[in-house]
This record gives structure tokens, C-alpha cells and sequence, in this order.
């Protein structure tokens, strides 16, 4: 249990009222934001009133936002250094590497046929034993995801901001040089936070290099790939297939092209639902309040310059 009496204000009100409980476990006092010294933010997308909240609470030092993805904030210009920002960096990791990992295996074993068959087929599908897989990004997800691999004895390859070694890993290169392990990959699967440098980081030339037997996973943001790109090398068997779990425009629209796709399986953004966030939310903001009133370091920092 935290020092009794830090100030916390939550807002907005009236929405996912176990993060107030939250705070009040991890021994705060939850006040006003004109009186708070920290703010726990409750909604992944309302710029417009976090803005207003930050000029009503001068004292406020530190904001807690609630996913792990906080590009409308950067976006809007809020990350402002003056502040210390964390989010859900790192919560969601399991439940959405398992999630990855099942739309690699659902790919490569062509469920969404199997599944959609009305009579016998013809076998086909490939495992994924010994198979090269390529993970772009290397945070917690991509963690837990080299560990779900590694009893399918998979080659990994890591795609980073910075070459940095990362444990379980074959090789790591750098986002300008992702063609070089894209190319003849079994499989990529796409985990790593949307700034200006990955949006759009899977387009037509990356696709071409894939190969055919590439199945391709999205569980980070719609963005990072063009869909109008997607959709031709789908179209095409430029690539084995798709798994999204969120999709450029999000939600996709009825009668999108990607829908009847054969190859192409959807999930509406549920690799992390609310069901799986609550505890796993609960713990981190929890546990950052007890942490802001011993004024040890927070987990899950943003950092503002680079807007993840």
C-alpha cells in the first residue's frame, strides 16, 4: 500500500470507474484536478479535454494515460516535457503476443478457408516449425513473442529503431534496413508503436520482397501499412496472407475489399479487449501511484520527443 494522501484527480468522469479504485488501492486520495498533483487519464482519444484538465490542475506533475498507444496525444502536441507521461506500455504484452501468434498459426494453417468450407477440401497449409519470422518493433510484446516462438524453433528477426541486440533474437536491424530480413521471411507480424517513421513502413516495395509464402500479422495500428497496397498484393498472391487485428480506416468499413479476401482473416481490434485491460490496467496505475508518492521512478514512461 502507497503513503495515504497523494493527490490524484481521474478523469473524465463517469467512464471505467475501476480505475478510480485503482488509485484509491494504490493509496491515493482522489481530488479535484484544480487540487491534484497527478492526473490519471481515462480515455485513449479525448484530446480536447485532457488539454483543458492539464490548464485547470497547475499542480499537476505527472499524467497516467491508459493504453499502450498514445499517438492522438502526440498528434495533438499534449506531450509536453514539462510533464512526466506514462501509459500502458508493456500491460497488454501478453494477451496481445498471444494474439499475434495466433494469426501466424491461423495463417499459415489456412483457417479462414478451412472455416469458411462448406464441403471436404484438398490438405494444405505449412507449419511453423523452423520457419524465419520477422517482428517489427522491440518492446514487450515482441518479448513475449520471442518467447511464444521459441518452442517452434522459429529464426527471428527483430526490425528497431536502433540496432540494439535483443535477447532470443538472430539478428536486429534498423527500420531503413528492414528489406533486408522482410526479404523471403515465412513470417512478419508487426508490433511497434505508430510515429512518423512507421507509418506506412509496409507498402508495395516491402510487400514485393515478402514472397509468397509470407503470412503478415498487424497487432500494433491500422497505419503502418497502406492498404491499398495490401489489398493488390493479397489480390495478386504476392503474399501468402494477412492477419489483422486492426486495419487503415479503423473500424474497416462493410464491403471493404479486404473483408471476402480468402486470404486475408480480421480481428476488430480485440487482441486486447476491456475484459483483459481491467486487471492488468488496474495493476500498473496501482502501482505508479504507490510509486509517485515514494517518488520512485514510474513504469511505462513516455518519452515526448518520440512520442512513444
Amino acid at each position: 500500500m502507497g503513503v495515504q494522501g497523494t493527490r490524484i484527480a481521474v478523469e473524465p468522469t463517469g467512464i471505467r470507474p475501476w480505475i478510480r479504485e485503482a488509485v484509491l488501492a494504490g493509496g491515493g486520495q482522489i481530488v479535484s484536478v484544480a487540487e491534484a498533483e497527478a492526473l490519471v487519464w481515462a480515455d485513449a482519444f479525448d484530446v480536447t479535454n485532457l488539454k483543458r484538465c492539464l490548464a485547470e490542475g497547475p499542480g499537476i506533475r505527472w499524467i497516467q494515460l491508459p493504453w499502450a498507444g498514445v499517438e492522438p496525444f502526440a498528434r495533438a502536441g499534449v506531450l509536453d516535457p514539462a510533464y512526466v507521461w506514462t501509459c500502458g506500455k508493456g500491460v497488454y504484452a501478453k494477451p496481445v503476443a498471444e494474439h499475434a501468434l495466433a494469426l501466424l498459426l491461423a495463417g499459415l494453417r489456412d483457417f479462414k478457408i478451412r472455416a469458411l468450407a462448406q464441403s471436404w477440401q484438398r490438405g494444405s497449409g505449412v507449419s511453423l516449425f523452423g520457419r524465419r519470422v520477422v517482428i517489427c518493433g522491440a518492446g514487450g510484446i515482441t518479448e513475449v513473442l520471442i518467447q511464444l516462438l521459441r518452442p517452434f524453433q522459429c529464426e527471428i528477426d527483430v526490425v528497431r529503431r536502433r540496432a540494439d541486440p535483443v535477447v532470443g533474437a538472430t539478428r536486429v536491424v534498423t527500420l531503413p534496413e528492414r528489406q533486408k530480413v522482410l526479404t523471403g521471411a515465412d513470417g512478419v507480424i508487426l508490433a511497434l508503436a505508430l510515429t512518423p517513421e512507421t507509418q506506412g513502413m509496409i507498402a508495395q516495395p516491402e510487400l514485393d520482397v515478402m514472397g509468397s509464402q509470407c503470412w503478415l500479422v498487424n497487432v500494433a495500428r491500422g497505419s503502418h501499412i497502406v492498404t491499398a497496397d495490401l489489398v493488390q498484393a493479397l489480390q495478386q498472391g504476392k503474399i501468402r496472407g494477412a492477419g489483422l487485428d486492426v486495419t487503415d480506416p479503423e473500424p474497416l468499413p462493410d464491403g471493404h475489399p479486404l473483408w471476402s479476401l480468402p486470404n486475408c482473416l480480421i480481428t476488430p481490434h480485440t487482441a486486447n479487449t476491456e475484459a483483459m485491460a481491467i486487471p492488468m490496467l488496474s495493476e500498473r496505475v496501482q502501482e505508479n501511484v504507490r510509486r509517485f508518492a515514494l517518488g520512485e521512478p514510474l513504469i511505462g514512461q513516455v518519452d515526448p520527443l518520440l512520442g512513444y
